[in-house]
């Protein structure tokens, strides 16, 4: 009996002692994890300091070049645009500081701007494409011709292009006055623009837009405004379409021209107009539309460089 009770309390202390050694083996693990975790943590939020001290003098010298910009802008497009004329359209999300700072910069290129049209949130309604279609197909003017492709928005920019873009040849008139009024009135009445008291037509223009399309029928929306661009751009002398950097994205208006090669043969874009880099890069790329020229421009990962004749990074 002796001998089995001693059997039995040394197995106990065995099982004892192993319990004690888990608990003790498992403390030591616990604290050397903490530790760890602890100084990582520290690491990571210098990592983190040091990204926002270097985010902040990103920032600060972005806010110098784009003052630099906007001091040598009038310089720079002087003379750009002279005697020439201009009709600006805006979306109905187009921020009015970039509007108006774009048409100070166009007057300072020596062009007039001829009035404004805005295209409401109608204009780019899916749900209201059948609509536009017959409204642009009823104000026809009579004489002029329209491209066969029936989406609204290459019917619309034949429509507005027939009656606000001069000739290019001639730089007169495609329309008559009584034309315009009545192309502006029907869209004005069907809810799709608004127009400027005593809007006339241009030599060129610029659609001035911002963002993304959103919710449903969000790419089509883009599209129908980047055809319209386009097709405006074939019915005169030139246009850009201009935008924020988010436009340039996949349900952007720029976006869209720029993944179709056929637009972007024909139309130019600038992708950073809340800049004032980016607005001295619109006049000058309504200069070189103006020659015939064409090209994609800003800081977004399609375009090609800043600005006309200016070379991209690394290139």
């Amino acid at each position: 009996m002796i001998s089995l009770r001693y059997h039995i309390v040394s197995i106990a202390s065995v099982f004892l002692a192993l319990a004690v050694g888990v608990v003790l083996g498992s403390t030591a693990l616990s604290g050397s994890l903490l530790s760890g975790l602890s100084d990582e943590k520290s690491q990571l939020a210098g990592q983190v300091t040091d990204l926002q001290a270097q985010r902040n003098q990103l920032n600060a010298r972005l806010a110098d070049a784009d003052a630099f910009a906007g001091a040598m802008g009038p310089k720079v497009v002087a003379g750009a645009l002279a005697q020439r004329s201009v009709i600006l359209i805006t979306t109905e999300d187009a921020k009015p500081a970039d509007r108006d700072a774009l048409k100070q910069l166009i007057g300072q290129s020596g062009a007039t701007v001829t009035g404004e049209l805005q295209l409401t949130s109608s204009f780019v309604d899916p749900a209201k494409a059948d609509q536009l279609r017959q409204v642009v197909t009823r104000l026809q003017p009579a004489g002029s011709t329209f491209p066969t492709a029936g989406d609204p928005g290459t019917l619309a920019g034949a429509l507005v292009g027939s009656v606000l873009m001069l000739n290019k040849d001639t730089a007169k008139p495609q329309s008559t006055t009584d034309e315009l009024a009545a192309a502006i009135g029907g869209l004005s009445d069907g809810g799709f623009v608004k127009a400027s008291p005593n809007i006339g037509p241009g030599q060129l223009a610029v659609v001035l837009t911002n963002g993304q399309a959103t919710g449903d029928g969000a790419g089509d929306k883009a599209a129908t405004l980047a055809r319209f661009a386009a097709q405006l751009d074939r019915s005169g002398a030139g246009a850009v379409l201009a935008g924020d950097p988010a436009s340039a994205e996949g349900t952007g208006a720029i976006g869209v021209v720029r993944a179709d090669t056929s637009a972007t043969s024909v139309l130019s874009t600038v992708d950073n107009v809340n800049t004032a880099a980016g607005r001295v890069a619109t006049v000058l790329a309504l200069r070189e539309q103006l020659d015939g020229g064409v090209g994609r421009y800003g800081i977004g990962g399609n375009a090609q460089a800043p600005a006309p004749g200016v070379a991209a990074a690394g290139s």
